[in-house]
């Protein structure tokens, strides 16, 4: 039986640091043995809000590519590819945005968000109709499945709606993607917030072992535990989360200690600092190979905008058919 099919992408509007490694990445990789796997880099999306320059894009888009394969995405196994490469996304998101009712997108909840945390005056259709092209990032694929975080799921409800209606008025050509729910431990940042690029708190994945030791070093502990022997919180310290994740052997150790107050806050970051810097060591290494082999990386994106071209513009000829165009 052919397996079932997944898309998922992300903005190339700055690296990526281990929030979205955790959150979405470690998953990708995961699911590529089990779907048939597109994962796109939304070099569009990231036109929406005007806030990078094309340079800044065109950087970032690589960068982004770089940290999927180093993250462990297998071009063997699943198709890597740059949105704007396969320009069937834009016919598709035209011919949708035809059949989509504005008030639909005025209720997307980050639509109000980027308005006022960007402090937009006037929205350009691209920021309104993002979900539009979105849905058809998906579609174009004929997604069995997407997969998002709980946060997510209006955006994927929304491109369910579009696919209803798509399919009411011209006949069934796609199928309903469903959410593939995806659990996640949450990522505190440096200053105890969660990690965003937005924040400055992030630990990135092109960061060196040097960078990333310094970063732990500075970062927000238990504000109650202000010297060695004062008892810690770890429930509800930022880099004891972080032990959680990256150093699970020694948790249940370390917790018993700092409670005690026979661990300071210096040590407990040292132990910290080596078990992420061993847990990142083979991206850090893969992430050197592809920066100092720029080819490798354009002979990855374009077999995987061929392999996603190629069922692309097979779902466009169908949807051409059904809407008598061309």
């Amino acid at each position: 039986m052919a397996k079932a099919r997944i898309l998922s992408g992300m903005q190339p509007t700055g690296q990526l640091h281990l929030g979205n490694y955790e959150g979405a990445l470690r998953n990708w990789v995961r699911l590529q043995e089990e779907y048939e796997s597109y994962y796109c880099i939304v070099d569009w999306h990231a036109l929406t809000t005007l806030c990078e320059t094309p340079e800044q894009i065109q950087h970032n888009t690589r960068q982004v590519a770089i940290d999927y394969i180093s993250a462990g995405l297998d071009p063997n196994k699943c198709a890597i590819f740059i949105q704007s490469a396969v320009k069937e996304h834009a016919e598709l998101h035209l011919l949708l945005s035809m059949i989509t009712p504005v008030p639909w997108l005025e209720r997307v909840p980050t639509y109000k968000e980027k308005m006022e945390n960007l402090q937009i005056e006037s929205a350009s259709y691209g920021l309104l109709g993002y979900p539009v092209l979105q849905a058809a990032d998906i579609l174009v694929y004929k997604a069995n499945a997407v997969p998002v975080g709980k946060d997510q799921l209006p955006h994927l409800e929304l491109t369910r709606e579009i696919c209803r209606r798509f399919n009411y008025f011209y006949g069934k050509i796609f199928p309903e993607p469903e959410a593939k729910l995806t659990e996640y431990p949450v990522m505190p940042g440096l200053d105890g917030r969660k990690m965003s690029k937005s924040y400055d708190n992030a630990i990135y994945l092109s960061d060196t072992a040097e960078t990333t030791t310094q970063k732990i070093r500075t970062m927000f502990t238990d504000p109650l535990k202000i010297y060695k022997k004062d008892p810690g919180h770890p429930e509800t310290c930022p880099v004891f989360a972080l032990h959680n994740i990256y150093n699970k052997g020694e948790t249940e150790e370390l917790s018993v200690v700092c409670k005690a107050g026979e661990l300071g806050c210096v040590d407990c970051k040292k132990k910290l600092t080596a078990a992420m810097n061993e847990a990142l060591a083979p991206i850090r290494e893969r992430r050197v190979q592809l920066e100092e082999n720029p080819k490798e990386l354009d002979d990855i994106l374009t077999a995987g905008a061929d392999k996603a071209r190629a069922v692309a513009s097979a779902t466009m000829a169908e949807v051409r058919c059904a809407m008598k165009l061309g």
